[in-house]
């Protein structure tokens, strides 16, 4: 499928402005995700009065992904109501890393724009080796991918 024109891609990250919970910082982001077979992710961030577990924008989009099956990403938008554009946070960054380092991010401000390779964003990400027995993303395939196999993996009902 060829890539959504990256106007439709802003529009639907400014689009889940309204439906961030920032009520602490008043920082509503808004993210859309386009992965490389052209299915588009959105999300926005849910603020938490313990900060630390906040969820960014960036990564609930990404979290829905992966529960749909993808985990090959194109291009990752974000937009926000500030003046400038604004790169994703570190911890963004890392998950969204976890899939590849060519995804293309870019930033919507009011009167700004700008766009990154996440390579440029991140060079040097934190990386394990997968388990014997798992998976990581095959950029090859598109598909979903087992991420665990294996007897050490077993539900937690049959563990009782």
């Amino acid at each position: 499928m060829d890539p959504l024109p990256l106007d439709r891609l802003a529009d639907l990250a400014r689009a889940m402005l309204p439906r961030a919970y920032a009520p602490y910082s008043g920082f509503r982001v808004g993210a859309a995700l386009e992965s490389r077979s052209g299915a588009v992710f959105t999300g926005c961030n849910v603020e938490n009065s313990s900060y630390g577990l906040t969820i960014c924008a960036e990564r609930a989009a990404v979290a829905r992904a992966v529960a749909e099956g993808h985990r090959h990403f194109r291009r990752l938008v974000i937009a926000t109501e500030t003046e400038t554009a604004v790169a994703p946070c570190g911890a963004c960054r890392q998950v969204v890393a976890e899939f590849g380092t060519d995804t293309e991010i870019h930033s919507f401000g009011r009167s700004e724009s700008r766009r990154w390779l996440l390579r440029e964003l991140i060079p040097h990400t934190f990386d394990l080796a997968p388990r014997e027995g798992s998976t990581p993303p095959d950029a090859s395939s598109g598909s979903l991918v087992p991420a665990c196999a294996g007897p050490e993996e077993t539900p937690l009902e049959a563990k009782k």
